[in-house]
């Protein structure tokens, strides 16, 4: 299962029906499809002395000891949380605008319902059988770079905001991404457009995650364990709800959200490019049995004609680990390991 941001170019999905409305009418048993017991055998740290790295984004710029803290954190965690970005106005407009549509009535949803012939639209992702294992979970994915792609037939006119939010929330995670690209490139010691350039006319996607409760909590999985096939990713939280795990040394971590940070992770293609310098680390999420979680993911990938694979600055020493393929190529590899994996759950 991937995070969406090898896009629409994966083609479609089974349709199936809307965790929110099954979550809020279900009684007793939860349905077969979504019994995932085997996901959470494995030991969960709930230690508060292994929280992943906080980055100063404003401290980034001009502290030394900070592109440090980057550095490492790209290493060892694959995942950091950035405070100060100074893009909180329009996050917080995001937020509120995602929180009116979950709470739209369910046939209003149903209007930007995906299509069995892509991924764009409201509900759930590849999904290949009738009885494939489910996530708990619905999800509005749009395309929102190049513009040229955006299927407006997916994107919500209520809130009647939602539309200018989105755009300008977009264009200002560029920014963002852009900088942490051009910084983690000065880490790593190379020529800071080696990265951008893949990442200029690149692509970028947005998941809208809506998680219900789930009184057998345990028995669910809201997001399957995964690494994110594209560049970078960069989450907010909608509420305090917990629910992201990440798994180091074996072990899931939960993530505690920072209040007004940016939950950014290293995806496989970085990992990549940086020659296995930078991780991409495995991620799920869980469920709450008593409370919603929300949360909104925007994935960065590289353009089109971009070729994927180490960058030859940093194969010197030990040579190349993965080998160099166009991104067309990259992106029927996900698709078939991602077709694979979700028939291996049924």
């Amino acid at each position: 299962m991937v995070g969406g941001e090898i896009s629409r170019e994966l083609g479609g999905s089974v349709l199936v029906a809307n965790v929110q409305a099954l979550a809020s009418s279900y009684s007793g048993d939860v349905p077969l499809r979504y019994l995932r017991p085997e996901l959470h055998a494995e030991e969960v740290l709930v230690d508060e002395s292994l929280p992943i790295p906080t980055i100063d984004m404003r401290k980034l710029l001009v502290d030394d000891d900070e592109m440090g803290k980057l550095h490492l954190a790209c290493k060892e965690w694959g995942f950091f949380q950035l405070i100060n970005h100074e893009v909180a106005e329009v996050i917080e407009k995001m937020k509120a605008d995602v929180q009116e549509f979950f709470k739209l009535p369910q046939k209003k949803k149903n209007e930007y319902a995906k299509l069995p012939s892509g991924v764009d639209g409201y509900g759930q992702n590849f999904v290949v059988s009738e009885d494939q294992k489910l996530d708990w979970a619905d999800m509005l994915f749009l395309q929102c770079l190049p513009a040229s792609e955006r299927n407006m037939r997916f994107w919500p006119d209520e809130p009647t905001s939602f539309r200018e939010t989105l755009v300008k929330y977009s264009s200002e995670l560029v920014k963002v991404s852009n900088c942490l690209l051009k910084l983690m490139a000065k880490n790593l010691e190379i020529n800071p457009e080696q990265f951008t350039n893949m990442f200029e006319d690149g692509r970028q996607s947005v998941r809208m995650n809506y998680y219900p409760p789930c009184v057998h909590a345990s028995k669910v999985i809201g997001f399957t364990p995964h690494s994110d096939p594209g560049g970078l990713t960069l989450l907010v939280q909608l509420n305090e709800v917990q629910g992201l795990q990440i798994k180091k040394n074996g072990k899931w971590i939960p993530i505690s959200p920072v209040p007004g940070a940016f939950i950014v992770n290293i995806g496989d293609v970085i990992e990549i490019m940086s020659n296995g310098e930078y991780k991409s680390i495995e991620h799920r999420a869980v469920v709450d049995p008593e409370k919603e979680r929300l949360s909104i993911a925007i994935f960065c990938s590289p353009g089109a004609g971009a070729i994927i694979g180490p960058l030859p600055e940093l194969t010197k020493e030990k040579g190349a680990i993965y080998k160099s393929v166009s991104r067309e190529e990259y992106i029927k590899f996900v698709l078939s390991k991602c077709m694979s994996f979700d028939t291996a759950q049924t």
